[in-house]
């Protein structure tokens, strides 16, 4: 069973949730506050779960900060 905190997070790798989890973005809603690169630099986030995240967050009417 998927974690509560967790619900919202589109289906993603296994490596690049827990590094949003390792850096305490439990909630897409959380993601407005890094800039895409900062996320990318987290160990285990890559292109295509940026892209993801990228993707639904836009459907949301959301984006990552500007940086």
């Amino acid at each position: 069973m998927e974690d509560e905190r967790t619900d919202d997070l589109p289906k993603i790798g296994a490596p690049a949730r827990r590094a949003l989890l390792g850096a305490g973005y439990a909630r897409l809603e959380q993601l407005t506050e890094v800039t895409e690169a900062e996320l990318l630099a987290l160990h285990g986030m890559g292109p295509k779960a940026a892209r993801i995240l990228r993707v639904t967050l836009e459907e949301r009417g959301l984006t990552f900060r500007d940086g």
